[in-house]
């Protein structure tokens, strides 16, 4: 059971080296700038941990075409071993804190099987509208709020409504 979530893992944060560095070229290439932040998701990051199998990976990145500040956030949520995921959100809060939602990334019926895999790619342009609880009026808030350590994202399943994975946003590194 350890050496296949080691695999699993590893194959997980290879697909994410892989799309970030294929998202981040191509931004350059359209000479656009760009900033890549993503979170490592695992039951032992909720508040309080949940015991799961499932993990995940989000990869977040902000692109601000030519200077002109038209910033869009594309993202994708690749998730692994998890069932009737309803939810995904970025919310705010540091480590160790649970927090409102800013931005959803995920909303729908729990599908009542297993997910492995991309669970949903997609762009936005501004927090929630009620993001307010947050104090995000923008995106450059949203982006700030990560580079301080103030998001996650939380993976939502009827088993575990309150969120049976997440994960920290960042721009470094993680190490587990």
């Amino acid at each position: 059971m350890l050496t296949k979530s080691i695999l699993t893992a590893t194959a997980i944060a290879l697909v994410a080296s892989v799309l970030i560095v294929s998202g981040t070229i191509s931004v350059a290439a359209q000479g656009m700038r760009s900033q890549v932040f993503f979170a490592l998701l695992s039951g032992d990051e909720g508040v309080p941990p949940v015991n799961t199998n499932a993990q995940g990976v989000v990869i977040l990145r902000s692109t601000d075409e030519f200077g002109l500040y038209v910033m869009i956030i594309d993202y994708r949520l690749i998730v692994n071993n998890i069932e009737n995921v309803f939810a995904a959100h970025i919310h705010c809060a540091p480590v160790g804190s649970n927090g409102p939602v800013g931005v959803t990334l995920f909303s729908g019926a729990p599908s009542g099987g297993l997910v492995n895999g991309v669970l949903v790619k997609d762009a936005f342009s501004a927090p929630d509208g009620g993001a307010g609880d947050c104090g995000w009026s923008d995106l450059e808030d949203v982006v700030d709020a990560i580079e301080n350590g103030e998001a996650y994202v939380n993976v939502h399943t009827s088993g575990v409504p309150s969120g049976e994975i997440r994960g920290q946003l960042t721009g470094r590194p993680q190490v587990r």
